[in-house]
């Protein structure tokens, strides 16, 4: 595949602390995955525990941290561990933590302690397996990762940039739903304020947008079709997404901590 770039095409400056933007998105995502898999079978609080906490150290250290992502990393995570946790220890067998001590009793149903252990265990591994997640959905572009999957992993760039194409139709989908929606307001279509109101100016806006999208849809065809998209079986790229040495650094670094945590805190009792 003949790869090109454009000399003249912007790049996007980030700041050298916040290196995760600078790693490959097949780096990031190699880098995470085995981990991620690992982490199904555990049934330990530390392991995940310890994955969660580096997540979420290599999130600050090396991502931009902006009020949604700090809400979301020690915010809302958290607390949606924290119900999960709780919810899944009611539905723990009783009989199979009887010899726990009890935290909590209401009549004759109790709450034990190994109840408790189980539930926020698989909490955390699930809180793991998403954190570990954002290290390469917070810091990576969907083009960027269709650009990689491209130049990399040879997917034919008939898929990859129909797919990049798709990623471009979901803002376009924002503005112009923002604009049907305004042509609705200077229109008078209020239609009052409760839930069935919101429904029905929901169901107004479905066929102007999707007259919008065919509309779109068409001219992308067209200037696909211009460009003779598909007509060679390989095509120049504007933009780089090169895989260098940090890179494969990145992913021995990277795998190289998982087997040290899983090693420490999980001598591979994975049942």
């Amino acid at each position: 595949m003949t790869l090109t770039i454009d000399p003249f095409a912007a790049l996007a400056p980030t700041s050298r602390r916040q290196f995760l933007y600078g790693i490959n998105p097949l780096a990031k995502i190699a880098a995470v995955v085995p981990a991620m898999v690992l982490l199904v079978f555990v049934r330990d609080l530390a392991t995940p525990a310890a994955f969660l906490a580096l997540s979420v150290g290599l999130l600050v250290v090396g991502a931009r941290v902006t009020a949604r992502t700090a809400a979301l990393l020690f915010g809302i995570l958290p607390l949606a561990m924290l119900v999960v946790g709780f919810g899944f220890s009611l539905w723990v067998d009783a009989a199979l933590v009887a010899e726990s001590p009890a935290v909590l009793r209401i009549g004759a149903w109790s709450l034990h302690e190994g109840a408790l252990a189980i539930g926020f265990a698989t909490a955390l591994r699930l809180g793991a397996i998403i954190a570990l997640s954002l290290i390469g959905g917070l810091t990576t572009t969907g083009p960027d990762l269709v650009r990689a999957s491209v130049q990399q992993l040879r997917v034919p760039y008939r898929i990859g940039y129909t797919a990049l194409a798709a990623f471009r139709f979901v803002p376009r989908f924002g503005h112009e739903l923002s604009v049907i929606r305004a042509a609705h307001r200077v229109r008078g279509h209020h239609g009052g304020s409760g839930p069935f109101a919101r429904i029905a100016r929901g169901w107004g806006y479905i066929v102007p947008l999707l007259a919008g999208a065919i509309r779109h849809a068409e001219r992308v065809a067209l200037a696909m079709d211009s460009r003779a998209f598909g007509a060679h079986p390989t095509r120049t790229e504007r933009h780089l997404v090169p895989f260098r040495l940090r890179d494969t650094v990145f992913i021995v670094v990277c795998l190289a901590i998982s087997a040290a945590v899983f090693v420490a805190f999980h001598p591979w009792h994975l049942s």
